[in-house]
């Protein structure tokens, strides 16, 4: 089997240890140390590690392989693993894996330094704390896939590639991961709806401004929220965006004054809170179908057909 030149990616003498490597972290704590393991033979092999004290361990799988993984004493993974797929495991979380086939993995150990200037890059601006990889799962995605593949190809061709190069991809794969990992962390805030108490208070402090200029903020502290969590939580809960469902309850107001109402079309916009005939038509109209003035002449004419009906039915029956 071929290997990686001894100058870009050494192997590990104990699993998922960096061994001397660690020294180098802890003298450039911006550099990512990647370390390679491997498993020759078919028989099972166990394995475990207690977790590094400061440092995040990336796991990538280069070939098939068929293994349990333990997390934290948890069975995480078993069976035959594809190449291309990662682990992520945070400082002083224990592991354990018992290898029933060879294998071959490298091992990126990832510094808070490296994981917050990932960050800044990432969103330019710093992390309101220390970053926290704490998802065990095994991770498929196409990009890391990609990644991964360079890594293998570097293995194949050891002479081609140096240590620049697997510095390179190692960045690249701990930024994937730190863009994942928050992109989580949204959907899961995005993910809880807005509790039915805040719904209902929002929904009458609504109804009984109707008529006034409402700001997303006055409904999110009727509710007893910030304008960012209640606008995902209402939209959770709803379907729709606050400011959707303020302009929908505008319009079914109006169209109860326009049936029974002989208001004209512009009083019953400004009672229902629009600043201008032309917004209220134009809003009107993109939920309704119809111009406030149309969609009127419609119901009128649908009543006065339907009177004379009614009379003669009445006169029948008396």
């Amino acid at each position: 089997m071929a290997s990686f030149p001894a100058s870009s990616i050494p192997s590990e003498v104990h699993w998922r240890c960096a061994d001397a490597d660690q020294v180098e972290a802890r003298a450039n704590p911006g550099a990512v140390v990647v370390t390679r393991w491997t498993h020759a033979g078919d028989a099972p092999l166990e394995v475990a590690n207690p977790g590094n004290d400061e440092l995040h361990c990336i796991a990538l799988n280069l070939k098939w392989a068929n293994f349990t993984f333990s997390h934290a004493g948890r069975r995480v993974a078993q069976g035959r693993m594809t190449p291309g797929i990662a682990q992520v495991t945070a400082p002083g979380v224990s592991t354990r894996t018992i290898f029933n086939s060879s294998a071959d993995l490298a091992h990126l150990f990832v510094s808070q330094q490296v994981l917050a200037e990932c960050y800044q890059d990432l969103f330019e601006g710093a992390s309101a704390g220390a970053i926290v990889l704490d998802s065990p799962d095994m991770i498929r995605d196409p990009v890391l896939e990609s990644l991964i593949q360079a890594l293998i190809a570097a293995r194949s061709n050891g002479a081609l590639f140096g240590k620049m190069f697997v510095e390179q991809v190692s960045l690249a794969v701990v930024s994937r991961i730190v863009a994942r990992h928050y992109a989580r962390i949204a959907v899961q805030r995005e993910a809880a709806p807005l509790q039915p108490w805040r719904l209902n208070r929002a929904m009458d402090f609504i109804e009984d401004h109707l008529s006034e200029q409402v700001k997303l903020e006055d409904i999110a502290a009727s509710a007893g929220l910030s304008r960012m969590h209640f606008a995902s939580q209402f939209r959770r809960a709803t379907g729709v965006r606050p400011h959707e469902y303020l302009l929908k309850r505008r319009i079914d107001r109006a169209q109860q004054l326009l049936r029974s109402s002989p208001q004209r079309v512009l009083d019953v916009a400004l009672e229902c809170g629009f600043q201008s005939h032309a917004h209220f038509a134009t809003v009107f109209k993109k939920i309704v179908g119809e111009t406030p003035a149309s969609w009127r002449a419609m119901v009128d004419h649908a009543v006065a057909a339907v009177s004379p009906t009614r009379c003669s039915e009445e006169a029948a029956t008396s």
